[in-house]
């Protein structure tokens, strides 16, 4: 474990054996504990669990930067250099991306390289890195 805190996080999905190939095979996510009806994913050193459910309802969206955000979304904060390794895995694997790698504020202090995909259940995920990991929390976020 490390020292800083993990976040927990449950979602909902259709279908656990795709959520399953996406986040493992494609992600590169370790299994925990799981049943029939969830699995608990370590999932960039967080425990997100996936839970099955009949339907999953549709997302409102959000401009943000000149992009349409989805409302309901979750993600890890990475470093530059991984951020941009794992949009090279997304591309390789062929993922249609909601919203492609780019950097969102640029030259502001919270400029940051962020992309969307969606999992094979819809959710939203977002994966971002800050060019200055000290402006995560940063309130003059210029176009925010």
């Amino acid at each position: 474990m490390s020292d800083y805190p993990r976040f927990h996080l449950a979602f909902p999905v259709t279908d656990l054996e795709a959520t399953r190939r996406f986040y493992c095979d494609v992600l590169g996510c370790t299994t925990g504990r799981e049943s029939d009806r969830w699995i608990d994913f370590d999932f960039f050193g967080h425990q997100i669990v996936a839970h099955l459910v009949a339907a999953r309802p549709d997302s409102e969206r959000n401009n943000v930067d000149g992009d349409a955000v989805p409302a309901f979304h979750f993600g890890p904060v990475l470093d530059w250099g991984a951020f941009h390794a794992l949009a090279e895995r997304l591309k390789r694997a062929e993922l249609d991306f909601l919203i492609g790698p780019r950097v969102r504020f640029r030259g502001g202090a919270g400029e940051q390289a962020t992309m969307f995909v969606r999992d094979p259940c819809g959710n939203a995920l977002e994966f971002k890195a800050f060019r200055n990991p000290a402006m995560l929390f940063a309130k003059d976020l210029e176009g925010a």
